[in-house]
Formats: structure tokens, C-alpha cells, sequence
């Protein structure tokens, strides 16, 4: 068990995400930033798709009720185990009656606890993820608050060994303030103008304030549209199509003086211009994009796509051989 003394800003428990329901008009939620979380299990022995606590920009006070082994990973909050400093990136060893306080962040914005055997909550829809817009998955379908007690399972076999173990500095995330990010274009990418197009992928584009899990919002450029009409139904704006099914990561036009890429919480389905989606391994550098920070959109091709796809495979791969020595 543990029990939550401060929830932080904004915690809750979150897996890999939930997968096959995305046309039933329920996103995929999960891990904002996979590739922190997929090491955190793995330095405490699970199985990468076990549930954690992610904290965004200010973490928790935590009380344990049992003995396990913990790892930090993620945005580098300051942390204290009974009021002594702890990494991140490394395996500890918490007792019954620890406290672990996780400060705020100044880089980054979302972290995780990871704890051997994973947090023991119901599944909903095949994950234990919160989507906290429709109050499903994770604890009560809600943040944490103050007094929530959360089931941990035991440790698993020879977790203990695991102590002390850590991910070296060369593979861990810089959390830098710039981020390049790489998209596919297609989809209703033809309604913006060559200039438009140019605009899109010359331009820096800053984070704005109001995003979150279910969308992250830039502004910075002014794109042009080719003015076709909009068809029937579909709305009186240029950036107006009919209703299709929006991926995950679509990056959509709203309007010619702001973007939208679309996150793990995202809404299924709308009519805006949509010119491609950012490739899923760099949704990782936009959940931890702070508010004012900014980035460059990088055009690259299906197959460097998949490439991408399979060098993050073989990274977490030669991480867990790694821990396993």
C-alpha cells in the first residue's frame, strides 16, 4: 500500500495505454512519455507495460506501507527519501513507514514512479490508464488527492537484487527547451498553399499554456490555405474538411495562425485541416515541452519513420540486457 500526503499538481496512474477502442471513441491515454516510463520498469524488474504514477511539473508526497524498490525516471524533479536527496534513473530501496517527497521540476514537465510489481488498480477497457475527461481507468478515474491509498503488488522474484542499478547519462532524455519533431505529412495536407507548407516547416513554433494530455496548441507562424470552399457541411472556414478519424499526433489547423498536435487523451474525431501527425517516438519530446518552449517540425518519409520506431526498440532492448547483468 501506499498512501498519497500531497498529490503534487497533477498525478495519476497511467500504463502503455489502451489499445483497440480508439473507434469506440476512447483514446489510448497511458504514459506521456513512454520511453521514461518503459525504463523505470524496467530498473525495477517489471515488465515494461505495468502501472506507475506519472507527476507532471510538481510530484507527490508518498508514504509506503510495505518494503519494494522504487525508480524515478522522467523530468528531473528534486526528490528526498526521509528527507535525504535520491536520483533519478536508478533503483532504490524503500521500507514500511518511508517517505518520499518529489519536488518540482525545472526542466521537463512529466516523471514517473515506477514500483516493483506495479500499482494494483481495476482495468477498464484492457488499462489500468486514467482518461480523466470520461473518469474511467486508473484510481476512481480521477487525479490523486490527498488521503488516497493505493494498492502496490509484492515485489517481484529477485527484485531486490535490482538496488542500486542505473541508466548511464548517454541514454537518458536531455529535456532540452528546443525539440525537433518528426512528421509524415498526408492526410488533408493538400488544402495548404506551397507557402503555406514552407511556413509550416521554416518557422519555430512555441508551446502555448493551455495544452495538456489531450492536446498540446503552438503558435508562431501565419501558414496560408488554398481557399477551396469547404464541402457541404462541413463549416463556412478554409479550415473546415468533413469529419474524419484524427490519429494520434495529428498535427490540425484550426486556423492559419495556430497548430494542434493531438496527445494521448486526444478526441477521436473532428473537421480541421490536418496535414500529417508527428511520428510517435517524438509525442515523448512534446509531452515534455513546458509551456513557452519551442520547436521545429522536421518532414520525414514513412520508412524513416519506422526506422526511428525500430532504433527506440533496440535502445530499451540493450537497456534491459543492461540491468539484467
Amino acid at each position: 500500500m501506499m498512501e498519497i500526503k500531497s498529490p503534487g499538481l497533477w498525478t495519476t496512474v497511467q500504463d502503455m495505454g489502451r489499445a483497440g477502442k480508439y473507434h469506440l471513441g476512447v483514446p489510448p491515454s497511458g504514459a506521456a512519455d513512454k520511453y521514461s516510463f518503459m525504463i523505470g520498469n524496467l530498473l525495477v524488474g517489471n515488465p515494461v507495460e505495468f502501472a506507475a504514477l506519472e507527476m507532471t511539473l510538481i510530484g507527490a508526497e508518498i508514504e509506503f506501507q510495505k518494503n519494494t524498490i522504487i525508480a524515478l525516471t522522467g523530468a528531473p524533479m528534486k526528490a528526498y527519501l526521509n528527507q535525504q536527496l535520491v536520483p533519478f534513473w536508478e533503483t532504490i530501496h524503500v521500507k514500511e513507514g518511508d517517505i518520499l517527497t518529489v519536488k518540482e521540476c525545472l526542466k521537463g514537465v512529466k516523471s514517473y514512479l515506477c514500483v516493483s510489481g506495479g500499482i494494483q488498480v481495476a482495468e477498464v477497457f484492457g488499462s489500468k490508464s486514467t482518461y480523466e475527461t470520461s473518469k474511467i481507468g486508473g484510481f476512481q478515474g480521477r487525479k490523486l488527492t490527498a488521503g488516497d491509498r493505493l494498492e502496490m503488488n509484492e515485489p517481484l522474484p529477485g527484485a531486490f537484487k535490482q538496488v542500486g542499478k542505473s541508466i548511464p547519462l548517454e541514454l537518458t532524455p536531455s529535456f532540452e527547451s528546443f525539440q525537433e519533431l518528426r512528421v509524415t505529412l498526408g492526410l488533408s495536407g493538400y488544402l495548404m498553399s506551397d507557402e503555406g507548407l514552407k511556413a509550416f516547416l521554416n518557422s519555430e513554433w512555441k508551446v502555448s499554456p493551455e495544452s495538456n494530455r489531450v492536446a498540446y496548441r503552438y503558435t508562431g507562424a501565419k501558414v496560408s490555405l488554398t481557399q477551396q470552399s469547404p464541402p457541404f457541411g462541413a463549416g463556412n472556414s478554409f479550415s473546415n474538411v468533413v469529419d474524419f478519424a484524427y490519429p494520434v499526433g495529428s498535427i490540425m489547423f484550426p486556423n492559419e495562425e495556430e497548430l494542434i498536435v493531438l496527445h494521448n487523451d486526444t478526441t477521436t474525431g473532428g473537421g480541421f485541416v490536418t496535414i500529417g501527425t508527428v511520428i510517435s517516438q517524438d509525442l515523448d519530446l512534446i509531452a515534455q515541452s513546458r509551456p513557452h518552449s519551442s520547436c521545429r517540425f522536421i518532414a520525414v518519409t514513412i520508412d524513416q519513420a519506422m526506422q526511428a520506431r525500430m532504433e527506440r526498440r533496440k535502445k530499451i532492448e540493450q537497456i534491459e540486457e543492461m540491468i539484467k547483468r
